[in-house]
C-alpha cells in the first residue's frame, strides 16, 4: 500500500510540474511575440543639440543625461567646453573627438545623428563622412544642394551612412515633401528628416506628408508651435501647442518606423531642460497610448 502511494504521489507531482513548466512557456512565448510586434519598442526618443546652443556640448550631454534621455543628434559649431577652442564640426581636433567621446560614454549617450548641414563641394562632404564615421552615426540629416545628389547618394553608399533630408520653413528648397521624394528618386541611400514643426509651419497636413515619405523617414524632428501655417510660429512645449500628435504617432507606427524622434525645442534658451523633460512624459503617455 506505501508503494503504491508513493507512485501516485510522484505521478501526481510530475503532472502538476509538467502542466506549470508549460503555462510558464506559454506565457515567455506570449510576451516574446507582443515585444516582437511593439513597433514602437524601435524607436529612439533622443535631442537635437541645438535645443541646447546656449551651452557647451559638454553641458548639453549632462542636460541631456538628467532627462533621462539617451540619444542626441549634435549640430555642427557648437563649443565641445569652456577650455578648449574646439568646436563640433568638420575641423574637429583628435583630441576634441576623444573629448566628445568620453563625454558619450559618462552620460550613456549614443550620438545616432548630426546635422542640419550643406557642405558646399565633396571635400567637404569626405570630412562630414569621416566625423559621422567616427561617432558610428546612423545618418547626416542636411539639406544638400540639388547637383551633388548624385554623388552624395554614392559617398553614403560608400560609407554606410544614410542622408537625411531636412525641412526648413518656405522658401527653403525642401520645404515640400514632394521636393524631397525628387531627391530621393533613385538614390538608395537618400531618405528624409521629417521635422513635424517646420512641416506645420508651411501648412502642411503631417499625416498625408508622412504618408508621401513612407519607407524613406530615417529621422524625426520632434517640435511644436503655437499658431498653423506661419512660418514665424514660435516652439512650445510638444503637446502644448497646434499639433495633434496621436496621429503622426499612428502613422509613423503603421509605417514601422525604426528610427530617433528627436526633440528640438527653439524656445526658452536659457532654461529649455525642464520643457524637454515635459517633451519626454507626453511622449511616453502617447506610446502607451499606442500600445493599448
Amino acid at each position: 500500500m506505501k508503494i503504491k502511494c508513493t507512485i501516485f504521489y510522484a505521478l501526481f507531482a510530475f503532472i502538476v510540474f509538467s502542466s506549470c513548466n508549460n503555462a510558464n512557456n506559454n506565457a515567455v512565448a506570449v510576451s516574446s511575440n507582443s515585444d516582437s510586434n511593439n513597433v514602437t519598442g524601435k524607436w529612439k526618443l533622443g535631442v537635437q543639440l541645438w535645443t541646447f546652443k546656449m551651452f557647451t556640448q559638454e553641458e548639453s550631454l549632462a542636460k541631456v543625461d538628467s532627462a533621462g534621455i539617451h540619444s542626441v543628434e549634435a549640430y555642427l559649431g557648437q563649443p565641445i567646453d569652456k577650455v578648449s577652442k574646439d568646436t563640433f564640426g568638420l575641423n574637429l581636433s583628435d583630441s576634441g573627438r576623444k573629448k566628445v567621446k568620453d563625454l558619450l560614454a559618462q552620460h550613456h549617450i549614443q550620438m545616432v545623428a548630426m546635422g542640419v548641414i550643406t557642405p558646399k563641394n565633396r571635400e567637404e562632404w569626405i570630412k562630414a563622412f569621416e566625423l559621422a564615421k567616427y561617432f558610428g552615426l546612423s545618418y547626416i540629416t542636411c539639406e544638400p544642394i540639388k547637383t551633388q545628389w548624385d554623388m552624395i547618394d554614392s559617398m553614403a553608399g560608400a560609407y554606410g551612412i544614410k542622408l537625411a533630408i531636412h525641412d526648413h520653413p518656405i522658401p527653403n528648397a525642401y520645404s515640400h515633401p514632394d521636393s524631397v521624394l525628387a531627391a530621393i528618386a533613385g538614390h538608395k541611400n537618400i531618405g528624409a528628416c521629417a521635422d513635424l514643426g517646420h512641416w506645420a509651419r508651411n501648412g502642411l497636413d503631417l499625416v498625408s506628408s508622412l504618408k508621401k515619405l513612407e519607407g524613406h523617414i530615417y529621422g524625426v524632428h520632434l517640435k511644436d508651435i503655437v499658431t498653423f501655417n506661419d512660418t514665424k510660429a514660435a516652439d512650445t512645449v510638444v503637446g502644448k501647442g497646434v499639433i495633434k500628435f496621436e496621429p503622426v504617432f499612428a502613422e509613423l507606427k503603421r509605417q514601422n518606423f525604426s528610427g530617433m524622434l528627436s526633440v528640438e525645442h527653439e524656445s526658452n534658451w536659457y532654461n529649455s531642460l525642464p520643457d524637454v523633460i515635459a517633451t519626454s512624459k507626453f511622449y511616453d503617455d502617447e506610446l502607451i497610448k499606442l500600445k493599448k
